[in-house]
């Protein structure tokens, strides 16, 4: 992303270029159209969105021949905390626990996942006690 821009938020179609680029690693424009499920959008429109998302910052060129190959320069961990930030702040009141328990209403996720987590959360909590007797 270009330094100094403020972050924007990816439309659904964009977001589907990012994944594209990011599990397959550089592209054609071509190459994404027909990575698409059917029906596939038109060739300039997939170019019109890899476009916006190079004015963004989001993803870059390089020239090969008449054509150019893209490639993302945001990192996809960048994307994954930042929206999930972004839906606990805007759908649960800035809560987590909110969150989890509404996954834990909907039953979208289960007593032993729930456990999975806490082993997890201990587990950091008891490498961070450790590093801090370290120093």
């Amino acid at each position: 992303m270009k330094a100094g821009r403020k972050r924007q938020m990816l439309t659904e179609k964009e977001t589907a270029i990012m994944q594209m680029l990011w599990e397959k690693g550089p592209l054609f424009v071509r190459e994404m159209v027909e990575l698409y499920p059917e029906p596939k959008p038109h060739f300039n429109t997939v170019a019109t969105l890899v476009r916006i998302l190079e004015e963004k910052g989001y993803v870059g060129h390089e020239k090969l021949g008449n054509s150019h190959r893209f490639y993302a320069i945001a990192r996809k961990s960048d994307f994954s905390s930042r929206s999930l930030g972004e839906v606990i702040r805007d759908y649960f009141n800035n809560s987590y626990k909110s969150a989890v328990s509404a996954l834990v209403e909907q039953e979208k996720i289960s007593v032993d996942e729930l456990k999975e987590i806490i082993t997890l959360i201990e587990s950091k909590r008891n490498e961070n006690n450790l590093a801090g007797k370290e120093e």
